[in-house]
């Protein structure tokens, strides 16, 4: 019909607009025929926009499952990969064992104690060939660290020995691990379980990034030393003082060696050469420098610089270039670094290398401006693809990669920007992250298609990834944090940030411990914040308390109050209720188990493993303000009426809420509080005798 008519009309390679605006106006009977036909045009407007979200929809669900498929393939090929390395272990250890077997005569290579007596300095004798030896004999130990360690001749044991490693923020003692301090590196081995002498390789560290930093004695902690690798550290305990201060100066002393020899080798490095190489270059055209003091030999063809493409060739470039045809440039270049590839260097040819390099650089300085962030962002990533392949191809990947990430770092900042501030914080976060994210993936993907081939450009992607999340973070905070939003909303908006990380990795981009590092410090202060207004909630309760029995009034509001505990967690309130919608218990304690409930669900909902301690503390510092208050209640009342119902109210306290807290807590974080069952255990005493204050029963 009518609308089939004005498709094809529209649709059609000859069809303009001016002329087609003229004759409807022409044609059309009044005002209401144009109003039709602007609804017509309307109507096709908006099923041309659902077709095209279709196409769209379709290929991002194409391309998800394309990802994932390749996603099982790398874990499968990674699993194979792990297989062989496994087998190829058992297959040398065999080897080794038989070789060990063969040579049980030689002391040397078959030593009865797997570390020999060589821990400490003794492993720094016996010679150049001795100490390459005994290196290789210590190693064979050590799983997993065969093929970090290539036997290089320079390579030698300096020093060794057993040592404790602790945890540097609680001082816990985490493993036992055997230190291997070589010339050049430290390698850290742990022990393996039911396998006396052997180990497995955990860490290497070179000896140039490594700074030793002596630890203060505080008994129990003493003989302890730290090491410091940017960006971790560890603490490790030696057996003595005596060989603490041994590995300190040793490892120093190797430092200084290592040193010493580097700085020896550079100098000889640096001493002029007979014969200095050129620099390398990235222009293209300079593969041929190797050739040129070489004289033509006769089989070489001559070239022949009077074919007119050759002739052309500058005036085609500065064609090219002008009318932004640039990937006919690179080809023209492409075809002239190709003929030329086996000639001779003569003088006409340098001269018209000459000519060419100057159109490069003038192609080089166009592609560079067009992924300039000054220009319009509006393309997305795409639109940056064709500079950017152009660049590759005339061996600039670095800076076409630079050029690429600084665009989408503009392209991202200004989407942030451009957003509408909106009054309720959960949309504006809605908004935020699709914007953000969307333009993250949108960039990762292009930035695959683009660069597939260099892999060195990946890790700038990984940084600048960083840094555009460091942004994102700025404009959540700003509004979910800095608004002091109530904890309920900021843990929703925390939820929705979280999820659109996961989504992110998908493409194998996990950005997930990356918003935790940015966001810790705001949510521990939302964290304490909360709890300060529910301790002085808590404490204004209880300046007023009466410890009277609760009277809900009607059937009603008791079966909600039930609810309400229910979904606390609190499974035995039922007990606790009594006739005509009396509860037995006072008000100060309902509303605390309520406050407190409600406060452990939303923090659990923020949860990460650096929030832990915090989170910990902030729950016993609440609950201490509750149990204070009964206790010191129960030892002032004097009336044994109201001293039973007091008895009572902390009987639900400290049978029912406690548990209800530590199990909810452990659920959440994945195990359980001890500070919490300690504060449980505390209280023990106060139920068993409630007139004892002194002796703990």
């Amino acid at each position: 019909g009518a609308m089939a008519r004005l498709r094809r009309q529209l649709e059609s390679g000859g069809f303009v607009a001016g002329e087609y605006v003229k004759q409807l106006s022409q044609q059309s009977d009044g005002d209401r025929d144009l109003q039709e036909h602007r609804q017509r045009i309307q109507a096709l407007s908006e099923e041309t926009a659902q077709s095209l979200k279709r196409n769209v929809y379709q290929n991002y669900r194409q391309f998800i499952e394309t990802a994932r498929e390749i996603s099982y393939l790398e874990s499968e090929m990674y699993q194979l990969s792990h297989i062989l390395t496994e087998q190829k272990g058992i297959m040398e250890a065999v080897t080794q064992a038989l070789l060990l077997q063969a040579d049980r005569d030689d002391p040397a290579l078959a030593p009865s104690d797997p570390f020999l007596p060589l821990s400490g300095k003794e492993a720094a004798g016996g010679g150049e060939e001795g100490r390459q030896r005994t290196l290789t004999t210590l190693l064979e130990k050590v799983e997993g660290c065969r093929d970090l360690l290539p036997e290089s001749p320079g390579k030698f044991l300096v020093y060794n020995g057993e040592l404790l490693e602790y945890d540097a923020d609680h001082m816990a003692q985490i493993q036992r691990v055997h230190a291997f301090l070589m010339n050049d590196c430290l390698l850290v081995a742990t022990a393996l379980p039911n396998r006396r002498g052997a180990y497995r390789y955990d860490a290497l560290y070179p000896l140039d990034g490594l700074a030793v930093v002596n630890v203060k004695d505080n008994p129990p902690m003493k003989d302890m030393f730290k090491l410091l690798m940017f960006p971790e550290s560890r603490i490790f305990q030696a057996e003595n003082a005596k060989i603490k201060k041994e590995w300190l100066e040793v490892l120093e002393e190797t430092k200084r060696n290592r040193a010493l020899s580097e700085k020896r080798r550079l100098e000889q490095e640096a001493m002029p050469r007979p014969a200095p190489t050129p620099p390398e270059s990235t222009n293209p055209f300079e593969e041929e420098d190797e050739e040129e003091e070489e004289e033509p030999s006769a089989e070489e063809e001559a070239v022949d610089l009077s074919l007119e493409w050759i002739q052309e060739l500058p005036e085609d470039l500065d064609v090219c270039i002008a009318q932004r045809d640039f990937e006919g440039a690179v080809d023209l270049l492409d075809k002239l670094n190709e003929y030329l590839a086996d000639k001779p260097v003569s003088q006409p040819v340098k001269e018209l290398r000459a000519k060419v390099d100057e159109r490069v650089r003038q192609l080089t300085d166009v592609l560079v401006f067009e992924l300039s962030p000054d220009r319009s962002l509006r393309g997305g990533p795409r639109a940056t693809r064709r500079a950017v392949s152009q660049l590759i191809r005339l061996g600039q990947s670095t800076k076409a990669c630079e050029l690429f990430l600084k665009n989408r770092a503009a392209a991202v900042h200004t989407a942030i920007r451009q957003l509408r501030i909106e009054g309720a914080t959960l949309l504006y976060i809605h908004k935020l992250c699709h914007v953000f994210f969307t333009s993250l993936l949108e960039t990762a993907r292009e930035f695959e298609t683009d660069f597939a081939g260099n892999n060195g450009c990946y890790s700038a992607f990984v940084v600048w990834a960083r840094s555009s999340m460091r942004m994102f973070v700025d404009a959540f905070s700003k509004q979910v944090f800095d608004s002091k939003e109530s904890l309920s909303t900021a843990a929703e908006c925390v939820k929705v940030a979280k999820e659109h990380c996961k989504q992110l990795s998908e493409i194998g981009l996990d950005l997930t411990f990356i918003i935790h590092a940015l966001l810790v410090k705001d949510i521990k202060g939302a964290l304490q914040s909360y709890k300060d207004i529910i301790i002085e909630a808590t404490k204004h309760r209880n300046s007023e308390e009466m410890w009277r029995r609760m009277n809900l009034m009607t059937p009603e509001a008791l079966g909600k109050l039930r609810e309400e505990m229910r979904s606390c967690g609190v499974g035995n309130f039922d007990q606790y209720t009594g006739d005509d919608c009396w509860v037995n218990l006072s008000y100060t304690v309902v509303a605390f188990t309520k406050q407190t409930m409600a406060f452990l669900e939303e923090a659990l909902k923020l949860y990460f493993p650096e929030l832990h301690m915090v989170l910990l503390e902030s729950l016993v510092e609440i609950i201490l303000v509750a149990v204070q208050h009964v206790d010191y209640s129960l030892r002032c009342e004097q009336d044994p009426e109201k001293k039973a119902f007091i008895r009572q109210n902390a009987s639900f306290l400290y049978e029912t809420v406690l548990p209800v807290v530590e199990k909810r807590f452990e659920e959440g974080v994945g195990k359980p509080a001890k500070q919490l069952q300690d504060l449980r255990n505390a209280s023990r005493l106060m139920r068993v005798n409630p007139e004892s204050t002194t002796s703990v029963v």
